[in-house]
């Protein structure tokens, strides 16, 4: 590589002004993805449970409604069958009108700041017209972690062990069904190191601990995974795409410290399908709702690791291929003769 003696004034000024331009491009990108979404919070199509006789909803609904594109309603007959759609994941929480009163049914676990932003709503309603809501907390977070904001705070960890793993397959050179073999064994270990502090040491996750041990793995593999396949596919470029789209998009936009449909569209959806956003939605629901609602974002991950993984036994095989049919050195050739 020419040093700056050896470069002319002008490549010395056009690389000046690279570092000049690129540095703020990339301090506004980043600013835009972390700051703008949380500038931007707010509820949008929430899924809000309303229980009880139609005639006694029918004002509860009209009073939901007047928050325009807030809440998204579902109905149910009675108190049993709310509870149970929160704990389905099928709703964040749900008003239940009784012959005592509205009663509020939240799941800080799904997401406090969900549940803090219904009794704000519903206790503002209830003021309006001189009444009292009693509030149950259905699925309630864990005590070590009230606000959510150490699950939230863990996402950003495993995206950075997957990209550490991928990265150090590709800069050691190893490829194919070996590095699969690695990044595999990297994630799981990663998995049982992760449940052992956050579930067993700090006591944030509070369900199974091999099904939280193995959403941690999951998680690290389709990161590991998607950085060391693009970068057998694209050089080291890959690993600096991957690991931009991971932390720049996928940590802010992942909703992890609110729930996704508190982030502006198309960005909380986005999210749910890029690793950090999967990750969060995985971990709350083997750890906090015995696995309901575990499937799509189980899913993503899967597709995540399996792609990335097909990328590096592919990128490995174009590789050999491209070296067995380059000609042989002349010095080999002289050997051989």
């Amino acid at each position: 590589m020419p040093t700056d003696s050896a470069l002319s004034p002008k490549a010395t000024a056009r690389r000046a002004l690279a570092v000049v331009v690129l540095v703020p491009v990339l301090a506004a990108l980043a600013l835009w993805a972390f700051a703008w979404p949380g500038a931007r919070t707010a509820p949008r199509d929430v899924p809000l449970g309303v229980a009880g006789p139609a005639a006694a909803t029918a004002q509860v609904e009209q009073q939901l409604r007047q928050r325009e594109g807030a809440f998204e309603i579902h109905r149910y007959a009675d108190e049993a069958a709310a509870r149970d759609a929160i704990e389905d994941r099928t709703v964040y929480g749900a008003i239940v009108v009784t012959a005592r009163g509205p009663e509020l049914l939240t799941a800080s676990a799904g997401s406090p700041l969900v549940a803090q932003m219904l009794r704000q709503a519903v206790a503002e309603q209830a003021s309006a017209h001189g009444t009292e809501v009693r509030t149950v907390d259905v699925v309630a977070a864990p005590k070590n972690d009230p606000r959510g904001s150490v699950l939230g705070t863990s996402v950003l960890p495993l995206a950075i062990a997957g990209i550490a793993a991928g990265a150090l397959t590709t800069l050691l050179a190893l490829r194919g069904v070996r590095a699969v073999a690695v990044l595999v064994a990297t994630a799981a270990a990663v998995g049982v190191i992760a449940a052992t502090i956050m579930h067993s040491w700090l006591g944030i996750l509070t369900g199974d601990w091999w099904a939280e041990a193995g959403a941690l793995a999951l998680t690290t593999l389709a990161v590991g995974g998607a950085v060391s396949g693009l970068a057998a596919l694209l050089g080291m470029a890959g690993i600096g795409l991957t690991a931009a789209v991971v932390v720049l998009l996928g940590n802010p936009f992942s909703g992890a410290m609110s729930a996704s449909e508190m982030l502006p569209e198309p960005i909380g959806t986005i999210g749910q399908w890029l690793p950090p956003g999967a990750a969060a939605s995985l971990l709350r629901s083997v750890s906090y709702f015995d696995g309901s609602a575990a499937i799509d974002p189980a899913l993503t991950l899967a597709w995540w690791a399996a792609l990335g993984l097909g990328c590096v036994l592919v990128g490995s095989a174009l590789t050999s291929r491209k070296r067995d049919t380059e000609p042989a050195p002349e010095s080999e050739l002289a050997r051989v003769g």
